[in-house]
């Protein structure tokens, strides 16, 4: 089968041209821009695009299928092309779906924690050989691709991105692949780009629970109140399970969590991790994971890259970087941090990088996200702002939005850095949070700085 990727260079669309390589098909692909670790993993299997750029003399009949990737514009020469000779143009989400129509889909949902729990089910079902078909948003450990897809297995597990499909398909990703099982984490209005407000942003979720197959699973987070909602109101899943944070304590900077067999370390924390935890445990069972089972795997499980994801540290610091970007994930993640270390002074960073935490109207949510932190530091931009077309944010505008009066903000990248470089950090924890990189911050570096 001849595949063709336009825009192959972004993270999910190399992922999948690399698994269909790996699965047997003829894959080629185009993009503008094409940046690491994508370049080198094309390069090794020889799916790296000889020159940047469109070039619509690559479509052409012979063509199975047009994979359209979320950079591409929707006048895109080789779009174009593909739509004038009739071909089959897919969506990453539309193509998965083709790819798994036979299997059991498993779909794991939520504005945070979505990654997470899919990357504890990986993990646990890893751990104990059983293979199944994925998507996940983030490199695991012991796994090649975040895209894996065979003829053979039974089942798939999916993360479900509510993000848009294509530029020419408007549809969140989520709701094409009609699970037979389903999880919602819980929900935080994001993406104000392309839901304005928080009703219909919602309503994402509540067409996500009505596309689950009749006679499907939902598995919910109960106490998330709009998710607890939509899950009773949902009548699509002819089963459903709620879960809750299971109990667990800390002792001398480890979560221990409470199981039929006594208290157990884990890699893990924080009530959300916690919370994540319970969610794929009931999603394990459901895929034939027992209990004991769940246990035993989920012990060695140690975050999935920009979760929480430990980057330093010395006998007396530690430092750690989050992908938390949005208000509700801030606040939890701030605060789990520092319930962690309570006797370690917090340095929480927080850099506005994503279009919603931009906004002007947005970042008042953010009213004492970092409230758990002794020192606060927020870093955004000027030129993302201007670059995003968004209204400017002053410096008074986000000193108002955290209501904190000894906020630290920053928007030049090498002040930041200076300002690192400076701390003279003593029994004390660096959590950096952002989807960004602080407009250049190294964090392999990061070590050096404790």
């Amino acid at each position: 089968m001849r595949v063709h990727f336009i825009a192959i260079g972004g993270s999910a669309m190399h992922n999948l041209a690399l698994a269909l390589h790996h699965k047997g098909y003829e894959v080629s692909g185009s993009d503008d821009a094409i940046f690491e670790p994508s370049k080198s993993r094309l390069a090794k299997y020889d799916l790296l695009p000889p020159e940047l750029g469109w070039f619509p003399e690559k479509i052409d009949t012979q063509l199975d299928a047009v994979i359209l990737g979320m950079h591409a514009k929707p006048d895109n020469a080789e779009l174009l092309k593909a739509q004038e000779l009739g071909l089959k143009i897919y969506s990453y989400p539309e193509f998965l779906y083709e790819q798994s129509k036979e299997k059991t889909r498993v779909v794991i949902g939520g504005s945070h924690g979505k990654t997470t729990i899919t990357s504890m089910i990986l993990h646990v079902l890893h751990y104990h050989d059983r293979e199944v078909d994925f998507m996940v948003g983030a490199q695991l450990p012991g796994f090649e691709t975040m895209v894996h897809l065979t003829e053979e297995n039974d089942f798939i597990l999916l993360e479900g991105d509510e993000y848009l499909s294509s530029p020419i398909d408007r549809r969140p990703k989520f709701h094409l692949y009609k699970p037979n099982i389903a999880l919602i984490s819980g929900i935080a209005w994001d993406h104000v780009n392309v839901f304005p407000t928080y009703e219909n942003y919602v309503e994402q979720f509540e067409i996500f629970a009505d596309s689950i197959s009749r006679g499907g699973i939902l598995v919910y987070n109960e106490e998330d109140a709009e998710v607890k909602r939509i899950a009773e109101a949902a009548t699509a899943p002819t089963r459903k399970h709620a879960y809750s944070t299971p109990e667990y304590s800390i002792e001398d900077g480890e979560t221990l969590l409470e199981t039929p067999e006594g208290p157990m370390p884990i890699s893990v924390f924080g009530k959300h991790n916690l919370s994540n935890l319970a969610g794929a445990k009931w999603i394990c069972q459901h895929m034939g994971i027992d209990e004991d089972d769940f246990y035993e795997a989920i012990a060695s499980f140690e975050g999935a890259a920009k979760r929480l994801e430990k980057i330093g540290e010395t006998a007396s610091n530690i430092a750690f970087k989050d992908f938390a970007h949005s208000p509700s994930k801030v606040a939890a993640t701030t605060k789990a941090v520092k319930n962690q270390f309570p006797d370690r002074k917090l340095f929480a960073c927080l850099e506005l990088h994503t279009y919603s935490s931009l906004n002007a109207e947005f970042i008042k949510g953010y009213k004492g996200a970092l409230d758990a932190a002794e020192e606060a530091v927020v870093f955004y931009s000027p030129e993302a702002v201007a670059v995003k077309q968004l209204e400017v944010i002053s410096k008074e505008q986000i000193e108002v939005a955290f209501d904190r009066d000894d906020l630290i903000i920053f928007t030049d990248a090498e002040a930041f850095k200076t300002y690192l470089k400076q701390q003279q950090f003593d029994n004390a924890v660096l959590l950096l949070m952002s989807s960004g990189n602080y407009g250049g911050l190294d964090f392999d570096t990061v070590q050096e700085l404790l």
